[in-house]
C-alpha cells in the first residue's frame, strides 16, 4: 500500500523541477503545488519531503507568499478578538489576499505543471481554522455556520459574517387590523409624515412586529423578518391551528433564545398567539413559502336583496370542484401582476342564512381570492356567487379557521 508519503513524492516526481529551483519558495508554498496528494500532511510536511527529494536548496524569503504563512498565528489571534463578542456555536474562516499572489502562484502551476496543486487561500483558511479551534473550543462547519470571519490578510483585519437565526411556529391572529408584517408608508417610505403620523408605518404595530419583539430583546439582533406559509388580509383573522411562519434574526449578538419565554411574552396581548415554537433553518424557509396547502374559512356575506336558503345553497353548490378564473383583485393590482389565475372551490357549506346575511365556510386552493370569490370584484372573478344568485354580496367579515398543512 502506497503511504502518504510516497504519494506526495510520485507526484513530486512529475513537476518541473526547473521551474521550481529558478525561486525561493518556503517549505508551505512548495508542499502546496501537490496539496492534493498524500491524505494527512501538512503542505509544510510535502514541501520538506520535496525540497529533500528534488535536492532544492532552502533559505531566504518566499518569492511566491512573501512570508504569508508565517503569520497565520497572528491572524487566528485578529479572528479571536474580533469574534468575541459574539454568540456561535460553530463559525467558518475566509480570506482575502493580495491578487498579485494570487497570481504568482497560478503562474507557477502552469509552469511546474503542478496539477494537484492547493490554492493559498485554501490554506490560510483551514490553518487559521485549526488554531480558531483550540483558541475557541468551537468546531469549524462548512456547511452553514452560525458566524464567518473574513481575513483580509493585506491590512490585517478581520470582517464578521453573522448569518441570521430562525425560528419557526404558527400564530394565530385574533384581533382585525392587524397586518402580518410591518406596512411601510408609502408616501415618506418610512421615515415618518403627516399621512402616517409620523410612525413611518401605516399601522401601529404587526403580527411579525409582535412575535419579534420579545426575541429580539433576548438576542440583540440589527433586524427581523417574518416569512409566512400565505397571509392573511388585514381585515381577516387567523384562528385554528394558526399560520405557520418562520421569524429571521439578522445578525444575533446572542444565539440563545427561551422560546417559553417569547410565548409568554406574546400571547397575553390578546391580538397575537403563537405556539410549536422551535429552532429551524434557512434551509426551511423556501418550503415554507411555496407550500400550497389548501385552506379552510368563515365568511359572513350581506346581500342587497333578500336570498332564499335553497337559492344561496344551489348557488354555493354550482361553485364547487369547477375552474374559477381570478384576475388579479383590483385591491391588490397596484403590487401583483395583472393576470388571470384559475382556482377550485373544495367545499362552500352555509353554516346560517337569514335572508339578508349569511355565514359560509369555504374550503378553497392555495391563492384563492375568497372575497372576490364572493363579490365578484366587477366581474374580474367568475363565476362567483354574487354572479350566481343575481344578487350584489359584501363581505362583512372573513376568517381563516384552517391551513390544511402537512405541519
Amino acid at each position: 500500500m502506497t503511504t502518504a508519503l510516497e504519494a506526495v513524492l510520485q507526484v513530486a516526481d512529475t513537476l518541473a523541477v526547473g521551474g521550481i529551483r529558478d525561486r525561493s519558495l518556503c517549505d508551505a508554498c512548495l508542499g502546496r503545488l501537490v496539496g492534493r496528494a498524500g491524505h494527512g500532511l501538512t503542505n509544510s510536511e510535502r514541501g520538506r519531503a520535496i525540497r529533500e527529494r528534488l535536492t532544492i536548496d532552502g533559505g531566504g524569503p518566499c518569492s511566491l507568499c512573501g512570508g504569508l504563512l508565517g503569520e497565520v498565528d497572528k491572524f487566528a489571534a485578529l479572528a479571536a478578538a474580533k469574534l468575541a463578542p459574539w454568540d456561535f456555536r460553530t463559525f467558518l474562516v475566509g480570506s482575502k489576499v493580495d491578487p498579485e499572489v494570487v497570481a504568482r502562484e497560478e503562474l507557477l502551476w502552469t509552469t511546474v505543471g503542478a496539477a494537484l496543486a492547493e490554492g493559498i487561500k485554501s490554506e490560510l483558511n483551514r490553518e487559521i481554522g485549526k488554531r480558531l479551534e483550540a483558541r475557541l473550543g468551537i468546531p469549524a462547519e462548512f456547511s452553514r455556520p452560525d458566524i464567518v470571519a473574513v481575513v483580509d490578510t493585506a491590512f490585517d483585519s478581520v470582517n464578521v459574517e453573522v448569518n441570521p437565526l430562525f425560528i419557526y411556529g404558527r400564530y394565530r391572529k385574533l384581533a382585525r387590523g392587524i397586518p402580518q408584517t410591518r406596512w411601510p408608508c408609502r408616501r415618506c417610505r418610512g421615515k415618518g409624515c403627516a399621512h402616517c403620523g409620523g410612525r413611518g408605518k401605516m399601522y401601529e404595530t404587526s403580527v411579525e412586529e409582535m412575535i419579534a419583539a420579545p426575541v429580539m430583546a433576548q438576542t440583540g439582533g440589527s433586524g427581523h423578518a417574518l416569512h409566512g406559509m400565505g397571509r392573511e388580509d388585514v381585515d381577516a383573522r387567523m384562528l385554528g391551528r394558526g399560520r405557520p411562519f418562520i421569524l429571521e434574526i439578522k445578525e444575533p449578538v446572542r444565539r440563545s433564545v427561551d422560546l417559553g419565554a417569547v410565548a409568554a411574552a406574546v400571547n397575553p396581548s390578546g391580538a397575537v398567539e403563537v405556539d410549536g415554537l422551535r429552532m429551524a433553518s434557512g434551509a426551511e424557509v423556501t418550503p415554507l413559502k411555496e407550500d400550497r396547502a389548501q385552506k379552510v374559512y368563515r365568511v359572513l356575506v350581506k346581500f342587497a336583496a333578500p336570498v332564499e336558503d335553497g337559492n344561496l345553497k344551489g348557488a354555493g353548490a354550482s361553485l364547487v370542484a369547477r375552474p374559477i378564473g381570478q384576475r388579479t383583485p383590483i385591491r391588490v393590482s397596484h403590487r401583483r401582476a395583472d393576470r388571470t389565475r384559475e382556482r377550485r372551490i373544495l367545499a362552500l357549506e352555509v353554516t346560517r342564512s337569514d335572508r339578508g346575511t349569511a355565514e359560509l365556510r369555504i374550503t378553497a386552493e392555495a391563492g384563492t381570492y375568497v372575497k372576490e370569490l364572493v363579490h365578484g370584484d366587477r366581474g374580474r372573478t367568475t363565476p362567483s356567487l354574487a354572479e350566481s344568485l343575481g344578487v350584489a354580496c359584501e363581505v362583512v367579515e372573513l376568517d381563516v379557521l384552517d391551513i390544511q398543512d402537512t405541519g
